[in-house]
């Protein structure tokens, strides 16, 4: 039972949306199928909801199969009734089904006092129990009547029942524990003007529809049922109530429209069908239309008709998983529409005729609305409930026609008959299956293949994998626009159109200091800048999440290519997310041990990648080198080099013949140094390099762990930039005698890192060390970097890595290396679908 003293009462000044502003939410069975899964349901309304919007629900579970069960018996009972009563075989036959029947509804009765029983409090249980029973007594009286009256339409009166007593559970669950809430029977003002389509008067059911609505009260509607003209009940077919839902969108003018269900979103084929679907995260409208048409589970064929003059957004979600970014159909751009899926649809009937050409044929194709048809061939593909119809319509135009069992399997996805390879590939992924006929659909967005046999899920499997395997789309957010993420956008057109890994990589935001440009659509990546320039937007790091954690993609990466400690504490919330990191940013990979090892553990749990490589050594293959080591076995044991391109490059050319503070003052109108030359001076970034390749080998180190050598004096440390400037001078006596103390031994002076493993023993430290002239750390070439490893396979002769450690390209290139290789690990990755509804 759901405790009222915890509850959140809803009202129009407080909300607690999580995602997206919704104003019709429906819910099916399987979401309400429990006692657990009803509250589920209030919790997403309680975080989703206001107090304007429509909740729309379906029966709870399985009731509507237990009362279709209880019409069937009730029909066959009486027809067996019906017969002469004289033929006393029969009677035991009379006495079982009754006997059947009467264990049905009492079962039945059983289901729904228990989820009453568990949801309410005494006395609202004991308010809607009394209702059941009425409920319960009015469906055995007229099930057990003798006859039973105009067994067709009381068929719909009972389906409905289950409808009215979820709406009735619901809004009873709501108004003891969230809000005040009341339910309305749809019956009560939804009007069909031809029940054959299901087509609604709109302008009769919105007149009926306004005086019943109550103000500052949540409404729960009936889904699955309506009236017809003659007045009497009648449903909306597989999946109604998704259809209720929508024709409450346009009766209400609701700007969205979300169904949740025991899947979270919709996908590229039938996931309890082929375990390796993609969600499709946004779909055009007119390419769900078409999924809806040919037999997508979740898409009924009628959900978005209503919605067709409306501006509303279709969203699909789990309510099993309603933190779990689902499906939305509306209008979006190119990304959206590349998007593609497979489906099928058994028992269906082609039934070729001369009547079914040319102009005639255009009539059948109105009034059957087949699954596809070719007119010059005079054939039409119909569900096999058609046939009967089809034939009478025949009957009358006095022709011949065959029938032939069928089914089929189509591609779908925006304007696929207008891509020249589609049919062949299409064609190719069907070369083992015999087909009958192979066309398009009027529309343009599917392809279908009539097959002479029933669609197997093999068949199914084979061709989902031959059509979509290159589908998975990325989506790449750069943050840092400063030289190298501006060279690494300007590298970026060129890497996506060579390499083949990078295919469906989509830049959808930039990110600076206190701007961001955010497009799902895409940025434009030959002209990523100029559009930042001209469309970006303050945000703060609470927007930046609320908008990634919602990215319709199937991957995202988050490219930091800033130098900013704020930005990497938003790591764990990228893991936490599910979202992969390049990190050229060092702070998160040297932060403290407790905060590393959380994020390695995060970013674990959830699946996410976390590269990078240009975190030490630019585009050196440093990281990757000592990853690979550690994978195939080796024990690395020390790890040394000159790490700074600065200060290689100030070691590399002090001789003594200049001042040191002139060649720093050099290094620094170059730009060769950080703004403030101390940054470099003090070790501290070649003693957080130093700490990310230990703990890259494998050694749990901190900071603290390694000596650093400041290379400025105490006195200038603490003094503004300006004056440290002024005073540089006060370092060259410093530095000229550290130099002829070592050139009186032959040696030069470096700045040098080094890492020990030794007898279960570590030492690190960071320092100005007097060399030999023939040390590969004193013949560099200025600004370079080399790294020395040493390991048990690499002892007597050292693995040494060495060239450019700092420079926009190759450090934009080092991260465009990280990019390829974490784009080829998720385009292999394969995930299997859980239908959370059924576990």
């Amino acid at each position: 039972m759901i405790d009222s003293n915890t509850a959140v009462t809803l009202s129009s000044a407080k909300n607690h949306l999580v995602k997206i502003a919704c104003n019709v939410h429906k819910f099916g069975g399987s979401s309400l199928a429990t006692s657990a899964c009803v509250e589920r349901v209030v919790d997403i309304i309680r975080q989703h909801c206001q107090l304007n919007d429509i909740i729309v629900v379906s029966a709870n579970g399985n009731t509507t199969d237990a009362l279709f069960t209880l019409y069937q018996l009730a029909v066959e009972l009486q027809e067996i009734t019906l017969l002469n009563t004289e033929q006393v075989s029969r009677s035991h036959d009379v006495s079982t089904l009754r006997e059947n029947l009467l264990v049905t509804i009492t079962a039945l009765d059983a289901t729904q006092a228990q989820l009453i029983d568990e949801l309410l409090n005494a006395s609202s249980a004991a308010r809607l129990k009394s209702l059941l029973k009425q409920d319960v007594a009015q469906i055995t009286e007229n099930l057990l009547s003798d006859p039973l009256s105009d067994p067709l339409s009381y068929q719909n009166d009972l389906l409905a029942f289950g409808e009215v007593w979820s709406a009735r559970l619901l809004s009873a669950v709501l108004s003891e524990s969230v809000c005040p809430s009341y339910m309305l029977d749809a019956r009560d003002f939804l009007l069909l003007e031809n029940e054959k389509n299901c087509a609604v008067d709109y302008s009769v059911s919105q007149e009926n529809f306004l005086p019943l609505q109550k103000q500052d009260q949540l409404v729960i509607v009936t889904g699955y049922i309506a009236r017809n003209q003659q007045q009497q009940a009648c449903t909306l077919g597989r999946n109604g109530s998704d259809y209720s839902a929508t024709i409450m969108a346009a009766l209400s003018g609701a700007g969205n429209v979300t169904l949740w269900t025991d899947v979270d979103g919709i996908y590229s084929a039938d996931p309890r069908l082929v375990p390796l679907a993609r969600k499709l995260h946004r779909l055009p409208n007119a390419v769900a239309n078409e999924l809806g048409r040919l037999g997508n589970p979740v898409l009924h064929a009628k959900t978005l008709q209503p919605l067709t003059n409306h501006n509303t957004h279709l969203h699909v979600a789990s309510s099993f998983a309603p933190e779990v970014s689902g499906t939305e159909i509306g209008k979006f751009g190119q990304i959206a529409k590349q998007e593609l899926s497979v489906t099928s649809l058994n028992d269906l009937i082609l039934a070729k005729s001369t009547s079914f050409l040319a102009k005639s044929g255009e009539l059948a194709v109105s009034e059957f609305s087949p699954i596809c048809y070719n007119l010059d061939e005079g054939y039409l593909v119909v569900t096999q409930a058609q046939q009967k119809a089809l034939s009478q319509w025949l009957a009358s135009h006095d022709t011949e026609v065959t029938f032939r069992p069928v089914a089929i399997i189509a591609i779908v996805g925006h304007s696929v008959a207008k891509q020249g390879d589609m049919r062949a590939r299409f064609k190719r992924a069907l070369k083992h299956q015999q087909s009958l006929h192979f066309l398009h659909a009027f529309n343009e967005h599917s392809y279908i293949a009539v097959l002479p046999e029933p669609c197997s899920s093999e068949i199914l499997n084979n061709v989902h994998a031959d059509m979509t395997k290159d589908a998975k789309n990325i989506a790449l957010v750069v943050a840092g626009l400063g030289n190298i993420g501006q060279r690494f956008l300007t590298m970026l057109p060129k890497q996506i159109a060579r390499v083949s890994g990078l295919d469906n990589v989509h830049l959808v935001a930039l990110v600076g200091a206190s701007k961001a440009l955010i497009n799902t659509d895409g940025i434009d990546v030959a002209n990523a800048l100029l559009h930042y320039q001209q469309q970006a937007q303050p945000y703060d790091s609470e927007q930046l999440l609320t908008w990634l954690t919602n990215h319709p993609y199937d991957e995202l990466i988050v490219v930091d290519i800033t130098p900013s400690e704020d930005f990497s504490h938003l790591y764990e919330e990228f893991f936490a997310r599910g979202i992969h990191v390049i990190g050229a940013n060092k702070w998160a990979a040297s932060s403290s041990t407790e905060n590393y090892q959380q994020l390695l553990k995060t970013a674990e749990k959830n699946n996410s990648l976390w590269l990078g490589n240009t975190t030490v050594g630019a585009g050196l293959p440093i990281n990757s080198s000592i990853k690979e080591l550690m994978n195939s076995g080796d024990k690395i044991t020390e790890i040394s080099g000159i790490f700074s391109g600065t200060l290689s490059w100030l070691f590399q050319f002090y001789d003594g013949t200049t001042p040191f503070s002139a060649l720093l003052s050099n290094a620094l109108t170059q730009g060769l140094t950080e703004p403030d030359p101390r940054e470099d001076l003090s070790g501290r970034d070649v003693q957080r390099k130093l700490l990310i390749l230990a703990r890259a080998a494998g050694f749990e180190l901190s900071l603290a762990d390694i000596d650093c050598q400041n290379l400025v004096p105490e006195l200038l440390r603490d003094i503004s930039l300006e004056d440290f400037l002024q005073r540089t001078s006060e370092l060259d006596e410093l530095f000229l005698l550290r130099l002829q103390q070592a050139q009186a031994k032959a040696c030069g002076i470096r700045y040098v890192a080094r890492f020990i493993s030794e007898h279960g023993q570590v030492s690190a430290k960071v320092s100005l060390e007097e060399l030999s002239h023939n040390d590969a750390f004193s013949q560099l070439t200025p600004c370079d970097n080399v790294f020395q490893i040493k390991s048990e396979w690499y002892q007597e002769n050292a693995l040494i890595i060495r060239g450019p450690g700092a420079g926009r390209d190759v450090t934009a290139g080092g991260i465009h290396a990280d990019l390829v290789t974490i784009c080829q690990q998720l385009n292999h990755r394969q995930q299997q679908v859980k239908i959370k509804g059924l576990n």
